[in-house]
């Protein structure tokens, strides 16, 4: 079985700054890709990013150079540096763990708002 445990959600005003962090833990393969998606209130959920166990990382458009992803394999974490926050940013944001086909999870998610 694996947990993902989502950290760091909250409320920031516009332009600011917030860094989530996930944990995983269970029977974690070593081949894996790890990712960060959101969905906001009416919409479907999306990608933001994704970092695989190599390293390599994949940006959704929207959010190339604001936020910025990165992993430590040792600890099985992940985290997602968010720059630069707008109102649109507002949303639950869930962490991923691809096993590539051997299973995919889901963390229950972190709620970001983004408001003066």
């Amino acid at each position: 079985q694996v947990q993902l445990v989502e950290s760091g959600g909250g409320l920031v005003q516009p332009g600011g700054s917030l860094r989530l962090s996930c944990a995983a833990s269970g029977i974690i393969f070593t081949v894996n890709a790890m990712g960060w998606y959101r969905q906001a209130p009416g919409k479907q959920r999306e990608l933001v990013a994704r970092i695989t166990s190599g390293g390599t990382t994949n940006y959704a458009d929207s959010f190339k150079g604001r936020f910025t992803i990165s992993r430590d394999n040792a600890k099985n974490t992940v985290h997602l540096q968010m720059n630069s926050l707008k109102p649109e940013d507002t949303a639950v944001y869930y962490c991923n763990l691809d096993f590539y086909g051997r299973g995919n999870y889901w963390g229950q998610g972190t709620q970001v708002t983004v408001s003066s």
